[in-house]
């Protein structure tokens, strides 16, 4: 089950529109192929229930209805009702776990809380909603409370439950706790479908979800990228590459082909950028950066394991900075297309070592520059920005001139933007049209300080750009941040035209 459409969204300052919930809903169900989607707490506000609404409305013309589910509370049937209005028809109701949450939050002793909670789950199942019951702080229980928690399982093992869900609410428990925790539920209780809800804080989600499943749980609950409350839940794309590679023999669903593309998404939506060595999702997981590794890439595919790129849509790198060797060298050659003797090759290695020594970034699509620099080429660019003039006045657009030179020909245009450089970029927009030729579309867009410096005489200008082909990266330096966007467009520009 995926919860980041609710558990995810207790991240701190993260909160998904109407349209981002139905958006993931159909991506998460139709897509990547989770079994089950939780997408949000009873109560909240309007407009988590309009956003409740307009998924269980898509649900049912799927009939996905019993797959999308909510979280809910023992309030006397409130959330019952609320339930009704957005016409979700599971609801996982939020119990006590364990007794030290009962005593000190509740207040209530066990008998109380359970002649609640079998009341609202038998007016749930009169009105044809299917429950499971969260144990909040089980992992807690389990180490203070044992007795507790098999009193509360005896008891609502007379229910019409469907599930019961096992949190380890603070993050707490250790991975050879959870074989043990677990087994005791699945045996003592082999009636009972057991579903494992993770959380972080230790960095042992993953580990732990696979030993929930090793000791026979049923079900697991994951968020895209980790999303959620203080260190997260655990990531979906981790454990899944984990499970599929160790415990071949459990069966999931998951598309994995669609993890890395979802991740994003979110990624997107919350402005929560994916961690650069994140496992699977990450910029950098794919990327061999030690020239003895590609090196032996070469060799023999020495430095591969399971965890192949294509697997999750993507593809390997290898890196350039001061620890690259020759073969990281040829491999972005032979990416594009370039031929170098040894002797220039060395050259060409040098200068990047130099640079990574500068702690400058160096990309693939920067090679034909250091060629061209190093080995003296006088070959000239083959676009030019020869001139332009950047006009930005209190109370009108931003407007720009800008002048081209491409192989010989002059050509100029104007246009205005929401800013100084869309409006630079409309011009070159309205000049490749006219030259019938397509841009690549702008997909990030970084500013900052050169890495390594902490003057702010200079700042870089770092875009993204992706083509029908591939994404690629061009880097503009300068003391205004315009004009270091405009020095790295006039190397897309080259980059394109090669």
């Amino acid at each position: 089950m995926d919860t980041t459409l609710r558990d995810g969204e207790q991240t701190s300052g993260v909160s998904f529109s109407v349209a981002e919930k139905l958006a993931l809903s159909k991506l998460l169900l139709d897509e990547l192929k989770v079994d089950r989607i939780e997408i949000a707490s009873a109560r909240v506000s309007e407009g988590e229930l309009k956003a409740v609404k307009e998924v269980t409305q898509w649900a049912q013309s799927e009939k996905y209805q019993n797959r999308v589910e909510i979280l809910t509370f023992v309030d006397g049937g409130t959330s019952i009702e609320w339930m009704h209005r957005a016409g979700a028809k599971v609801q996982n109701l939020l119990t006590k776990g364990s007794l030290n949450h009962l005593k000190h939050q509740l207040k209530k002793n066990p008998e109380e809380h359970f002649k609640a909670i079998e009341e609202n789950v038998l007016a749930a199942h009169k009105e044809g909603i299917i429950t499971n019951v969260y144990l909040e702080d089980w992992s807690n229980g389990m180490r203070n409370s044992r007795e507790y928690v098999h009193e509360y399982l005896s008891f609502v093992s007379t229910l019409p439950i469907k599930r019961v869900l096992l949190p380890d609410t603070l993050g707490v428990m250790t991975y050879y706790e959870t074989f043990s925790f677990v087994s005791e539920m699945v045996n003592t209780y082999p009636e009972i479908h057991f579903d494992f809800h993770g959380h972080n804080d230790y960095d042992l989600s993953v580990a732990n979800a696979m030993e929930a499943v090793r000791a026979g749980c049923h079900g697991l609950h994951l968020t895209v990228n980790g999303m959620g409350e203080r260190a997260g839940n655990t990531p979906m794309a981790s454990t899944v590459a984990s499970l599929k590679d160790f415990l071949p023999e459990v069966e999931i669903n998951i598309n994995e082909s669609s993890l890395y593309k979802v991740s994003k998404l979110v990624a997107t939506f919350t402005g929560f950028r994916i961690p650069d060595n994140k496992p699977v999702v990450g910029k950098n997981v794919f990327t061999q950066t030690a020239g003895i590794h590609a090196d032996g890439d070469k060799k023999k595919n020495l430095y591969f394991n399971d965890l192949l790129p294509e697997r999750f849509g993507r593809t390997r790198e290898y890196a350039l900075g001061k620890t690259s060797g020759k073969a990281n060298i040829q491999k972005n050659l032979q990416k594009l297309g370039v031929t170098l003797n040894d002797e220039e090759v060395k050259k060409v290695t040098q200068r990047i070592i130099e640079l990574g020594d500068k702690k400058e970034i160096v990309t693939t699509e920067d090679l034909p520059f250091i060629i061209s620099d190093v080995l003296n080429s006088n070959i000239d660019p083959k676009v030019t920005v020869k001139s332009y003039v950047l006009t930005h006045a209190k109370g009108l657009q931003p407007n720009t001139v800008v002048s081209l030179e491409m192989e010989g020909e002059i050509l100029e245009e104007n246009a205005s933007g929401d800013g100084q450089f869309d409006a630079f970029m409309n011009a070159i927009k309205k000049i490749y049209f006219k030259k019938a030729m397509k841009l690549p579309h702008l997909i990030d867009y970084a500013v900052r300080i050169p890495p390594g410096s902490n003057s702010d005489a200079l700042c870089e200008t770092v875009i993204t750009w992706k083509n029908d082909k591939k994404e690629f990266i061009t880097r503009g330096l300068d003391s205004d941040q315009t004009v270091s966007a405009i020095k790295a467009t006039e190397k897309m520009l080259n980059i394109i035209s090669t």
